[in-house]
């Protein structure tokens, strides 16, 4: 007995002497080599297996910053942006077609509502899901969410009559894809911090390409399937790619509390009020554009009729690359220091739609529109994110951010109908200095942001 006490006291001032001799410091050795050695979630399972590393008890755990598990959420953020922003943006050629009356006949306002109502689902959606997700419920809302799109899309393709289709396309598809829309941005920041505006971007890229997707798709097989077989498709489509965020996408962690539906304290924090505003009066515009610009084309025969369905996926294509670079960017300049520009370039192109009379003009104002109206699609989250103290209503205050946005989808879509009017005699000038005004106003709110926040000068991250 009394020689394994000594050999157990050897052992022990052998180890204790190792650690002093590898780190100069006899305390925290073993706690800085397993830092450096493992990731955050492995050190919580070593020094305490019966714990669960979702629930830490010092709080939330730092975010891995890389890695496998990071790298597929942001695929299945991609995905969820593919199957929410990306339906969204392809209604300007869901409006074109309704303008035929194929389907059903109603004027341009009318029409737009479908996709403006839809718009302001996921928006308000967002709202509602912000908390929801808060509480721990991230896997209830991708499943409500995906059926809601997949359903929806089903629905649609035997639907012939306005109203039918303003339920299935505009409610069922978009409260759809509502519940996914807010817990896909705000679970990447529990991924990542450090990258987290190229996490983003890299996901909102997902919208991009479902906006050049899908109306590819509905405009190949609307002539040799019809509209019912080609909404089914599209459903299909939606349904195998909502499968990759149910399998891989899960919380790291949630809050410790469930929180309340509004958090009060944004009402009062006015830099975040102020980036919600002027994001949403950048809205206003941005969607007069996505309903418009391929109507446009078809109704003043810049275009031939196949060209002009093909514009939406060219801006889509374009904004592929202004929703990943800016937010790539936006970890080292700041997410402010980028939307405000960007929106300023959106108003002054919008502007410029008053002159385009060719085909080459419009291709090139739908590219350069595309890149630059990507900063109201990816930086926004980020910019909520960054003006959030609490970062445990992230979720709440996104949520809340986007619900009011939605009233910028209402303004933009049926009430930019109102003012380009129906018949032969349609007032595409009137719309476009609507959808300008409301870009540069939007424009120098975010100036205004910046200097509130960071000062005048201008070499500073903000």
């Amino acid at each position: 007995m009394g020689l394994d006490a000594n050999d157990s006291r050897s052992e022990k001032s052998t180890l204790r002497d190792h650690d002093m001799q590898s780190n100069g410091n006899p305390t925290g050795t073993a706690t800085e080599q397993t830092l450096n050695a493992t990731t955050d979630d492995e050190k919580h399972d070593v020094e305490a297996p019966s714990q669960e590393p979702q629930k830490p008890a010092g709080g939330p755990p730092p975010p891995p910053n890389g890695g496998l598990v990071a790298w597929l959420h942001v695929l299945g953020g991609f995905m969820l942006f593919f199957n929410t922003w990306g339906i969204l943006n392809t209604f300007g050629i869901y409006q074109t077609y309704y303008e035929t009356g194929s389907l059903f006949v109603e004027n341009a306002s009318n029409i737009s509502w479908i996709g403006a109502i839809q718009a302001y689902c996921v928006l308000l959606v967002g709202f509602l899901s912000g908390p929801i997700y808060d509480r721990g419920y991230f896997r209830s809302l991708l499943l409500v969410g995906s059926f809601g799109v997949v359903f929806g899309h089903m629905m649609l393709s035997v639907c012939h009559t306005y109203w039918q289709v303003l339920l299935a396309q505009g409610f069922c598809v978009g409260i759809g894809a509502g519940c996914l829309f807010v817990p896909c941005v705000a679970i990447l920041p529990s991924y990542w911090s450090t990258k987290l505006g190229l996490a983003v971007g890299l996901a909102a890229a997902g919208s991009s390409m479902g906006g050049v997707i899908y109306p590819i798709v509905f405009y190949k097989l609307i002539d040799q399937v019809g509209f019912g077989w080609s909404t089914r498709i599209i459903g299909f489509i939606a349904l195998a790619t909502l499968l990759i965020p149910n399998f891989v996408m899960k919380m790291r962690f949630k809050p410790p509390k469930a929180r309340a539906l509004i958090d009060w304290t944004a009402f009062t924090d006015g830099q975040y009020m102020l980036a919600v505003v002027a994001a949403m009066i950048g809205f206003i515009g941005l969607y007069v554009i996505f309903f418009y610009i391929s109507y446009y084309a078809a109704d003043t025969g810049i275009t031939s009729s196949a060209m002009s369905f093909y514009i939406v996926p060219i801006f889509n294509a374009a904004s592929v690359f202004g929703r990943t670079l800016p937010n790539a960017l936006s970890d080292k300049t700041g997410a402010i220091n980028l939307i405000a520009p960007g929106a300023l370039a959106v108003g002054a192109l919008q502007f410029a739609m008053i002159g385009v009379k060719s085909e080459a003009a419009l291709i090139v104002v739908a590219i350069l529109f595309g890149f630059f109206s990507g900063v109201f699609i990816a930086l926004p989250p980020v910019l909520f994110v960054a003006l959030t103290k609490d970062r445990t209503k992230i979720g709440t205050r996104i949520g809340m951010g986007f619900g009011i946005l939605g009233f910028g989808v209402l303004a933009g879509g049926p009430g930019g109908g109102n003012l380009l009017g129906d018949g032969s005699n349609l007032h595409w000038t009137s719309l476009w200095v609507y959808a300008g005004v409301t870009g540069i106003v939007s424009g120098v709110l975010f100036i205004i942001l910046r200097i509130w926040r960071g000062g005048p000068k201008l070499m500073v991250k903000v």
